[in-house]
C-alpha cells in the first residue's frame, strides 16, 4: 500500500470513528446510557486475526487524526474527504466543497463561517468581496494570503449564504479538527459570531463583545474579531478589527508594517 493509500485508509477511518461518536452522542442526548452488541459479532471480531493497526489517534472532535510528519499530505487527504463527504444536507446543494487553502505551516489561520457563491463556484475559502477584504486586511499585517491558511466552519454553501445549523456545523467540524492539528497554527483570528461559537462550543458568541479579547482552542490562542462581510457594511469598525489584528502581530512578535 502506497503512502497516499494509506492517508486515504486513515482519512475514511477516522470518518467512521467521527460518525459513531456523532451517533453516540445523539444517543446520549436522547437519555439512551448504553448501547447493545450482537454477541456473535464481538465474538467473530474477537477470533480474527490480528492485522496491521492504524497508528494511535486521538478523537477528532478533540485534535487532528492524520499524520503530521507532512501537512501537506494529510491536509490533501482531509480535502479529498471533503470532497466525498454526505454528512449533512448541503452536500445536496453544493457545486463545489471549499476545505481551505494556504500554506501547511502556517504562524496564523483564519477561521470564517461558510463559503459564499464565488467560493462555491471556485472550490475555494474568501475568494468573493469579502475575501477581497480579508486579502487587503491580511497584507495590512504584513503577510500574504500565501503565508496563512484560510478555512471555514462549513465546507459547503448553506443555500441563500444562511448561517449553518448545528447539526450542519457538528458534521464539518471534526475536518476542520483535523487540519488545526495538521496545521499548528501559533495564533487563530475567527472571523464572526458564527465562527467563533463554533469553534468554541460557545452558546453566545456576541461579537460585539468578545472581539478583542484572548479566548483558547487546545492550547492556541483564539482573537475573535468581525467578518469581512460585516466590515464591508459597516466600514467604521475597520479600526477596531485593525486593533484586534494588531494585538495578533503583537502575540506574534511582529511589528505592525508601516
Amino acid at each position: 500500500m502506497n503512502p497516499d493509500e494509506r492517508l486515504d485508509l486513515r482519512a475514511r477511518f477516522v470518518e467512521i470513528l467521527s460518525d459513531l461518536e456523532a451517533y453516540l452522542q445523539s444517543e446520549r442526548e436522547e437519555g439512551v446510557t448504553a448501547v447493545a452488541a450482537r454477541r456473535d459479532l464481538v465474538e467473530a471480531l474477537a477470533s480474527r486475526p490480528a492485522t496491521p493497526a492504524l497508528p494511535s489517534t486521538p478523537s477528532p472532535r478533540y485534535s487532528g487524526s492524520l499524520p503530521s510528519e507532512n501537512p501537506s499530505v494529510g491536509l490533501g487527504a482531509i480535502a479529498r474527504a471533503i470532497a466525498a463527504c454526505t454528512r449533512c444536507p448541503l452536500h445536496q446543494t453544493r457545486t463545489r466543497t471549499v476545505p481551505g487553502q494556504g500554506n501547511p505551516s502556517p504562524e496564523l489561520v483564519f477561521i470564517g463561517e461558510g463559503p459564499g457563491a464565488e467560493e462555491d463556484r471556485q472550490g475555494l475559502a474568501f475568494v468573493g468581496a469579502a475575501g477581497q477584504l480579508l486579502t487587503k486586511m491580511i497584507a495590512a499585517m504584513g503577510f500574504s494570503r500565501e503565508e496563512v491558511f484560510i478555512a471555514n466552519i462549513v465546507k459547503c454553501r448553506p443555500p441563500g449564504n444562511r448561517v449553518p445549523t448545528p447539526e450542519e456545523a457538528a458534521a464539518c467540524l471534526p475536518f476542520l479538527h483535523q487540519q488545526l492539528a495538521l496545521l499548528k497554527p501559533k495564533v487563530i483570528v475567527t472571523l464572526g459570531a458564527t465562527a467563533l461559537k463554533y469553534l468554541l462550543n460557545l452558546d453566545q458568541a456576541a461579537i460585539t463583545k468578545i472581539r478583542g479579547h484572548w479566548l483558547e482552542f487546545q492550547g492556541i490562542p483564539v482573537m475573535p474579531t468581525f467578518h469581512p462581510a460585516y466590515l464591508l457594511r459597516n466600514p467604521a469598525s475597520k479600526r477596531d478589527a485593525w486593533s484586534d489584528l494588531k494585538a495578533v502581530l503583537a502575540r506574534l512578535g511582529r511589528p505592525p508594517p508601516r
